[in-house]
């Protein structure tokens, strides 16, 4: 008999977007860390392969002020993530970190300190930071075009690969006895000379558990799957219909021959909310409730204002869309990707409305509050395992409504199904690291010509 494939979860501490209802009578603190070893902990209790947290590296204003509809203020990624893996013994730690915004030597230096520390639990989730908005808070300032940014992700991730495979396995001797605790021999030196960076010297941090950081990544556009066929190992894909699933995933994997890649080398996760109810009717009357939170008039009006860049305030959130166009070059939010079109955007969600008599609150629930699966544990137990098996994904990153305890009831009632169903683990493995939780291939020591080099000699 055949074994069922497995599937792979994550588990995602959401931010800056309106599925977190953060004034719930169920939520906690965003920013205090007892918020976030109860989530880790649940989420490592329900055996998932890694939690996942996002960063903002500017607050987003709308129409000129602070947007405060926002989650904001959470601490630095990698510190939460450091903290953790102080309280956590086998979940992976995944951080969203801009290739744009940072630089190759210290990321890298960053993330081998955490793979380090939480005993091969790194993961690195590649984000290219789109608007100039945030760039005004750093040195070069405002940049990148589009067409720049995967040039220099791409050099990103090339540059710290040559410096996490600098360090051979047996660079460290530490021999008490004569005194030496380096292998010079065992060291290649990084001399990287791109478009991008120029670096040469020594790497700081010795080959840590996984040599290097699970790579994931989570763009979409053409250059975007290329990037991810040629170096992510995870990608959080945001299709979570299963048609739409199913043609990403055969795109994407379809690209990996082409870069010497099997099918197994890379993990496809689409993100994805829930509704759990006691029969189908229950889920779906939460579900309405859930979005209605998560969508309030105030919250309707600015998505809207987005598209339209314009003051929407004066409108009915249950009255139907602006009849007015929107303006073309105002920047009303700034912070988040602006459509490049709005003008067309505007018209696909008119003829949307009018065709199902959507309100603006209506339509907004619709576009961003819809949840990905609603009812019995049972039956989103089913749905997940259908998506896996068909292969149209590898598992889900599951995002719940709340903070800290939004997955709790995802834990306590679907995972048992899943595992009844012999496609999910009931037990990590004593000692895997990250990618070894997620069935990756390990990464081949020296595999740079830098390492190949030192480990040769």
């Amino acid at each position: 008999m055949t074994a069922k494939r497995q599937v792979h979860l994550a588990a995602h501490i959401p931010g800056v977007n309106n599925t977190t209802i953060w004034s719930g009578p169920d939520a906690g603190s965003q920013i205090d860390f007892e918020s976030f070893e109860h989530f880790a902990a649940n989420a490592e209790k329900g055996f998932f392969d890694y939690l996942l947290l996002a960063e903002g590296l500017r607050l987003r204003e709308q129409k000129g002020l602070i947007h405060d509809l926002d989650v904001a203020g959470r601490p630095a990624t990698l510190s939460i993530l450091a903290a953790i893996a102080g309280v956590t013994e086998h979940i992976g730690l995944v951080g969203t970190l801009s290739s744009t915004f940072n630089e190759p030597y210290e990321l890298a230096k960053q993330l081998a300190s955490l793979d380090h520390l939480s005993g091969g639990r790194a993961g690195w989730n590649v984000v290219t930071s789109s608007n100039a908005f945030t760039g005004a808070n750093f040195r070069r300032g405002g940049y990148l075009d589009l067409a720049d940014r995967y040039v220099r992700a791409a050099e990103f991730v090339t540059t710290a690969k040559e410096l996490w495979n600098s360090w051979a396995d047996v660079a460290v001797v530490a021999d008490k006895a004569t005194g030496r605790f380096l292998d010079p021999e065992a060291i290649a030196r990084v001399e990287h000379h791109g478009g991008q960076f120029d670096i040469e010297g020594y790497f700081s941090v010795p080959v840590s558990p996984q040599r290097h950081p699970v790579v994931v990544q989570a763009g979409d556009s053409v250059d975007g799957r290329d990037f991810a066929a040629q170096h992510a190992e995870v990608i959080f894909s945001r299709h979570s219909e299963f048609g739409e699933a199913k043609a990403f995933y055969d795109d994407v994997k379809g690209r990996l021959a082409a870069h010497g890649r099997d099918e197994e080398s890379l993990r496809i996760l689409p993100g994805a909310t829930f509704v759990i109810g006691d029969s189908t009717a229950d889920a779906q009357e939460k579900a309405r409730a859930t979005s209605l939170a998560q969508v309030s008039p105030q919250t309707a009006i600015a998505f809207v204002e987005q598209i339209w860049g314009r003051d929407l305030s004066g409108y009915d959130a249950d009255g139907p869309l602006p009849d007015i166009e929107p303006s073309v070059d105002a920047e009303i939010t700034r912070g988040r990707v602006r459509h490049e079109n709005p003008l067309a955007v505007a018209k696909v969600w008119r003829e949307k409305a009018d065709a199902e008599h959507l309100s603006i609150r209506d339509l907004v629930i619709a576009l961003s509050g819809r949840h990905s699966f609603v009812g019995t544990a049972s039956d989103i137990a089913s749905e997940i395992d259908h998506y896996v098996q068909d292969r149209a994904t590898d598992g889900f990153v599951i995002v719940g409504a709340t903070n800290p305890r939004g997955l709790d009831e995802f834990v306590a009632k679907v995972i048992p199904e899943l595992q009844d169903r012999g496609s999910y683990r009931t037990a990590y493995d004593d000692g895997a690291t990250l990618r070894e939780n997620l069935g990756l291939p390990a990464v081949v020591p020296g595999a740079t010509s830098l390492a190949r080099e030192a480990v040769n000699q």
